[in-house]
């Protein structure tokens, strides 16, 4: 992890977003789409939700980890991918499909490059910013 002055408070911040992740992902798919906007295309609006969402995990765990560490992010995150089409498959109302967990890794792909390009350590500049504002 990074030298944060707030770790504890970025570890609560992610693990609550991870349950709301899954939380989303175990609802009624209904909550999120009428019947008119459901596309079931391979690389439809779903696999764009999946890619979008796991790249935003990516970019937001980058922010808290080095580099070195970010094989770690893409692992736990591809883990967690399978762990949610795993659940999936048990609820009724659900579907589990492997097409997520390939949408959830190229999303994967996409943060953690948006990490390497410059993002990665944003949680560390946020920081400075706030204790410069606060300082102020």
């Amino acid at each position: 992890m990074l030298p944060l002055e707030y770790p504890g408070r970025w570890g609560i911040a992610g693990l609550l977003l991870i349950s709301t992740v899954l939380v989303a992902a175990t609802l009624p798919s209904i909550w999120f789409l009428s019947d008119y906007l459901r596309i079931h295309a391979w690389f439809g609006l779903d696999k764009w939700a999946h890619a979008l969402t796991f790249a935003f995990l990516a970019a937001w765990f980058s922010g808290q980890y080095r580099r070195a560490s970010y094989w770690r992010i893409a692992v736990g995150l591809a883990a967690f991918g399978i762990l949610i089409e795993l659940v999936q498959s048990t609820i009724t109302y659900r579907s589990a499909e492997w097409h997520d967990v390939t949408a959830d890794v190229v999303g994967i792909v996409f943060g953690l490059l948006i990490a390497f390009a410059g993002l990665g350590g944003w949680s560390q500049r946020f920081e400075s910013w706030l204790g410069a504002r606060t300082a102020a």
